[in-house]
């Protein structure tokens, strides 16, 4: 309404900390269920914090800070005061510290392969703390809103009405009136996963109108072949030896949905990308003994979700292969931060007790190092004792004592200095343009980044190959392409509404615009629920799959969409994909009909679908639902002024229902007139 235009400031450009449940515990943010408010205060220094926590005289106070006051130290002595209603964080890079990760120092260390029954001597990061900068703060359980400012012009908007209202003159506190914030973020589920699901099953199953209170961390895994995999037979895959390449598609922050994820997620999954364009056409033509098995696994950063599905899948026949088809598997961890041009191959000491099995891993590395001849990289490995940093790999070793490798930029910490959290962005890959290009030509710009990348997706393609029982002879025919690097970084880390991503996506996405502007976001979420039949990324890497591995068809549009109606196309071998096409001089478009073996498979936890809520072997993640997300500012009254206003209203109630009663009592000596002597007329 045009008088709630008047009092309140709406903030659109706002990211929350929502709340999130697993088997034990809640963790993230939340409001009161009318939202919170508080007095504004920024805080620069440290006499504004003891000012927020102790001797400011307008408690509760709504929190502004910069990145720099972001950290773990700041938000737990504000967690455990009363004196803060909740905390807005302005998103930039001025103050930001040398290293920032809001992750735990062992990221999925309950759900890997270490255990009391399996090298339970590393089991708990012992043997090695992989993210020693983490501080944990996205895994605690805040009772206040937290969100991020995202837009600058509001930014200033709320700087001013602090300057203008709220700021100390002198040390002394400001008068009244004063600007204040209230933030909305309620959270309907509570306590923890166990006891979400069951109230919602008990809504559902008593409740005319049921209310789903929270929903499994969901989406899909995306996977393709060297040779097409038969989609309708399941279990066992004969005669078929699998080498498997993998890499995570998902990242998080302490933000919902706020993840750019370069170093931990985008530059795994642009490597094996980039590796599969450059080893695709050569495996047609000298096809491998073994077939190579490409998979983006969804949901790795929330203990393993896509990984734990597949191999769930394949010990109960409901997927293409099963454990026994596997040969062996090469992970692709972060790759995008090379010190000194250096890879690392990581492998599983207690797995290499076996001896057929160290037979293979040893010579898998000798065929790493020797496809690094001539590359400018240099390929070593760790400790034989040290164990496996978090990988999806994990999760297959707990099925099956399979050889592998996980192949990345450290040899033990992670390099990544802002794991798991905003500011793992394309700086932090040091993935930057010359000043002036337009976006068309930052599209195609070769960064150092993207050499870089490129040399390690031209190693890895090449490991494969020779893994798979490819000849040697023909690793020179097997190079990335830098450019198709370049392409991928910039889609997946500047502008995802770009040409190229463009022309490979349907027609209905194109039209309708890739979604905002940005790069995507890469926290799993909700999957289906939220962002249509699959993520946005889930979605961008499988058609640029397509477009790498596929055969351009001349199908028509509804021949495309329903293929099994033709006797020469395979459903059951091939997926078909309708693709915009680029875009000519004039700007029209002409889409066609891709066939690919690329393939969606389910990425959530067999712990819902076992419905076993508590499960320490599954991941067992929920996120909340809630009704609305929002931030408002507006000038507050003090104290005083609000009860006198009240106590004027009162009065003036009072006296109305007293003025009232007087003129109701008295209405027939007010309102009547004197009653005139009736005349008759004859």
């Amino acid at each position: 309404s045009s008088v709630e235009q008047k009092i309140y400031v709406v903030l659109n450009e706002t990211v929350p900390c929502v709340r999130l449940l697993n088997a034990t515990h809640q963790i993230g943010c939340q409001s009161s269920i009318s939202g919170d408010t508080g007095v504004l205060h920024v805080l620069e220094t440290e006499s504004d914090l003891d000012w927020i926590l102790s001797s400011g005289p307008h408690p509760p106070y709504m929190v502004i800070m910069e990145t720099a006051f972001f950290n773990r130290s700041v938000m737990m002595r504000m967690k455990n005061s009363s004196r803060v209603a909740g905390v807005a964080v302005i998103i930039s890079k001025t103050g930001l510290a040398d290293n920032f990760s809001p992750h735990t120092t062992c990221p999925n260390q309950n759900t890997g392969v270490y255990s009391e029954s399996y090298g339970s001597d590393l089991a708990n990061c012992n043997g090695t703390v992989w993210n020693p900068l983490g501080n944990g703060l996205s895994y605690e359980d805040f009772s206040f809103p937290v969100f991020a400012l995202k837009d600058e012009n509001q930014t200033q908007v709320l700087r001013k009405c602090y300057e203008d209202h709220n700021q100390r003159v002198n040390g002394s506190a400001p008068q009244y009136p004063l600007c204040a914030m209230q933030l909305f973020s309620h959270m309907h589920a509570v306590t923890d996963t166990v006891t979400c699901m069951r109230r919602t099953d008990l809504q559902n199953r008593f409740s005319i109108n049921p209310e789903v209170l929270c929903d499994p961390l969901s989406d899909f895994n995306v996977w393709t072949s060297t040779r097409p995999l038969n989609n309708s037979a399941k279990g066992h895959a004969a005669d078929e030896s699998v080498v498997i390449a993998a890499t995570r598609l998902d990242g998080r922050s302490f933000f919902w949905e706020q993840a750019p994820a370069a170093e931990g997620t985008v530059s795994g999954i642009v490597t094996l990308l980039a590796t599969i364009q450059a080893l695709y056409p050569v495996t047609q033509e000298a096809p491998p003994p073994r077939n190579i098995f490409f998979s983006f696994f969804q949901g790795e950063a929330f203990d393993y979700i896509g990984s734990s599905k597949m191999v769930y899948d394949m010990e109960k026949n409901d997927f293409v292969i099963d454990m026994n088809n596997v040969h062996s598997m090469l992970e692709i961890g972060q790759v995008g931060l090379l010190s000194g041009r250096s890879l690392w191959m990581h492998s599983d000491p207690v797995s290499r007790q076996n001896k057929s099995v160290d037979t293979e891993v040893s010579e898998m590395m000798s065929r790493i190092q020797s496809a690094a001849a001539g590359l400018k990289l240099t390929v070593d490995h760790p400790s034989v004792s040290q164990p496996l940093p978090p990988s999806s790999f994990q999760r297959f070793l707990r099925a099956r004592r399979i050889p592998g490798l996980v192949l990345a930029d450290h040899n033990t910490s992670f390099t990544n200095r802002y794991y798991e959290s905003m500011y793992d962005d394309a700086e932090n890959l040091n993935v930057t343009y010359p000043p002036g290009l337009t976006p068309d030509e930052q599209l195609v710009y070769e960064t150092d980044a993207a050499k870089s990348l490129a040399e390690v997706a031209t190693l890895v393609a090449r490991s494969l190959y020779l893994q798979a029982g490819g000849e040697e002879n023909n690793l020179n025919n097997i190079t990335a392409d830098p450019k198709i690097v370049a392409q991928l970084l910039y889609g997946f880390l500047v502008q995802k509404n770009n040409s190229w991503f463009r022309s490979l996506l349907p027609p209905e996405v194109t039209k309708k615009g890739v979604n905002s502007p940005g790069p995507p976001q890469f926290y799993i979420g909700l999957g289906p629920r939220v962002h249509g039949p699959a993520h946005s990324v889930t979605r961008f890497v499988q058609y640029i799959l397509a477009n790498l591995t596929g055969t351009v068809t001349n199908l028509t549009e509804s021949q495309c969409q329903n293929p099994s109606e033709l006797s020469t196309e395979n459903k059951d071998l091939f997926s078909y994909f309708w693709v915009s096409g680029p875009a000519s001089v004039n700007g029209t478009r002409e889409p066609f009909c891709v066939r690919a073996s690329v393939r969606l498979s389910k990425a959530v936890s067999p712990a819902f679908e076992l419905l076993e809520y508590g499960s320490r072997n599954y991941s067992t993640w929920t996120e909340s639902r809630w009704k609305s997300i929002r931030a408002r500012i507006f000038l507050v009254a003090s104290r005083e002024l609000e009860m006198l206003t009240l106590g004027v209203g009162v009065a003036v109630l009072l006296l109305s229902l007293l003025v009232t009663y007087f003129i109701s009592s008295k209405a027939e000596l007010l309102f009547s007139s004197a009653r005139e002597t009736p005349t008759t007329t004859y």
